[in-house]
């Protein structure tokens, strides 16, 4: 999907002797089906929408504003949810000496394919090489250990709010896969085992409200296996979500307890309330932009992009709908007073009053786009004293009384969110298969599915899963084993070894 030079223009109104010219026909519909050609369908709703732009540089990427407002409205929920914990604002700078990078020896590993390299400074070689943070541990964590002396100077709680970058990979994908990419972080410190499980948990739970209350996307809470754990990490939670499309599993956000290992290599130690030094517990959790690929993957359909109600920038767009002869002074008045009762009822509504497109062509652009409602209004609405108001989710039409707009209007958005939560999980739970046998799980993966599956939590059984299923659509892996588990029964055994199962885990391939 990564297609540079890709460029589809949006605007086909043009300008002829000095006057406007309504074009008649546009090639504003979309060139590929969602269930035909996931990955070119993709690319073109992420174009087309102008949420993002292709950059001259391979899997980089311009964030437009339709993708920025998104972000922004999710940075506003969670930034009040993280100072409600005590979170304190930080930002630490981009870059790290390679001596500090390494100090961690299994978290430099896991990230090492992935470090981008500052070399040279002009002309000149530097002395020393200066990594480009993939993430900023190691970048943080030196100074954790120059301020924290006392149990007084705990908790410490940080957030950052920044830009990463992990430069190898393949198949580069916009928001899901990208070689710079936001994200927030946030660090914390403990004075005891206790209280990082505890926050561990908060965070994630928040994590599944962006997801689910927001984003409108069904996720799984769980817990990483050894193998995919965050590196240097002590375990790591995650939410996981799934894309029926092409039967890929998705980690929509983390949070890791990182445990004493960085404590260990930094020494970030306190003097507890007996006056002995104790050594800290940590933990680090994250999301990201990812986030806005998923809802793009999960809700879009073959009009273009379609948007959950709480992070449309624009919740609903306000067009007149002008006849022959018709009173067009009127009809703006009424528009305009339309978007002006919803803004000052907290409702998030814009006017498209060009001149030089049809109504035909913005409804299609604003469609493209994902716009929640749509409210139309035409002489005859203006004289009824109406509004039509269009779902973008199913199309269903409603003509209401303009003394019920604001009313009418958030009952459609409510409902609007609601159904596209209750419609992607239900094709979520349509994909997942529980199995029991290796015949049926490599079955259930041919077949895209959502792999349910007993499993004897053994490190080499899931290496020997990933080298048997490995092929051109990638190996399978374990995505985790959600905190929901069904009963086990007694004698149950591992779908992959035979061996007596521990717990239920999901399983699939991923992004």
């Amino acid at each position: 999907v990564d297609q540079q030079g890709r460029r589809r223009s949006l605007f086909l109104g043009s300008w002829i002797a000095g006057k406007k010219e309504v074009k008649k026909e546009t090639k504003l519909g979309m060139a590929y089906k969602k269930d035909d050609n996931f990955g070119e369908w993709y690319s073109e709703v992420v174009v087309n929408s102008e949420m993002i732009e292709y950059y001259d540089i391979s899997g980089c990427y311009i964030l437009r504003p339709w993708a920025m407002e998104i972000w922004e409205l999710l940075k506003e929920f969670f930034d009040a949810e993280i100072k409600k914990l005590k979170l304190k604002p930080y930002y630490f700078p981009l870059f790290v000496t390679e001596n500090v990078l390494q100090k961690e020896k299994d978290h430099i590993e896991g990230f090492a394919p992935e470090v981008a390299w500052v070399t040279k400074s002009g002309k000149s070689d530097l002395e020393a090489p200066i990594a480009i943070r993939p993430t900023s541990e190691t970048v943080m964590y030196p100074y954790f250990s120059k301020w924290i002396r006392s149990h007084r100077d705990l908790p410490l709680k940080c957030n950052q709010w920044c830009n990463v970058v992990r430069w190898e990979f393949s198949n580069p994908t916009p928001f899901i896969r990208s070689r710079e990419f936001l994200w927030q972080e946030g660090h914390t410190v403990f004075a005891t085992k206790e209280e990082a499980d505890e926050e561990v948990l908060q965070i994630l739970e928040l994590y599944r409200r962006i997801y689910e209350e927001f984003l409108a996307v069904p996720v799984s809470k769980g817990r990483k296996s050894e193998m995919e754990k965050f590196a240097g990490g002590l375990y790591t939670t995650s939410v996981e979500a799934f894309i029926p499309n092409t039967g890929r599993g998705i980690q929509g956000a983390t949070s890791h307890c990182l445990g004493q290992n960085f404590a260990k290599m930094f020494d970030i130690t306190f003097e507890n309330e007996k006056g002995e030094r104790s050594m800290v517990w940590q933990n680090s959790w994250a999301y990201t932009t990812r986030s806005i690929g998923v809802m793009v993957m999960t809700h879009g359909d073959d009009k273009g992009l379609v948007l959950p109600p709480k992070v449309a920038p624009i919740q609903v767009i306000v067009i007149p709908v002008p006849f022959k002869d018709a009173d067009t002074t009127g009809i703006k008045g009424a528009c305009e007073s339309a978007v002006y009762t919803l803004n000052q009822a907290g409702i998030r509504a814009d006017l498209d009053a060009r001149e030089n497109y049809s109504p035909g062509w913005k409804y299609s652009q604003w469609e493209m786009k994902g716009v929640p409602l749509r409210i139309e209004i035409g002489p005859k609405d203006l004289a009824n004293k109406q509004v039509r108001i269009v779902r973008r989710d199913n199309g269903t039409k409603v003509d209401i009384p303009s003394t019920d707009l604001v009313e009418q209007v958030r009952v459609l958005l409510d409902g609007f969110q609601a159904n596209l939560l209750e419609t992607a999980k239900a094709k979520r739970d349509a994909c997942i298969v529980i199995i029991s046998t290796w015949d049926e799980f490599i079955a259930a993966l041919n077949d895209k599915k959502l792999i349910l599956a007993p499993w004897c939590d053994e490190e080499e059984v899931e290496k020997d899963v990933k080298a048997r299923t490995k092929g051109e659509l990638g190996a399978a892996k374990t995505l985790c084993t959600p905190f929901d588990q069904p009963d086990l029964p007694s004698g149950t055994v591992c779908f992959a070894s035979g061996k007596p199962a521990q717990k239920w885990s999901f399983w699939g391939r991923s992004y």
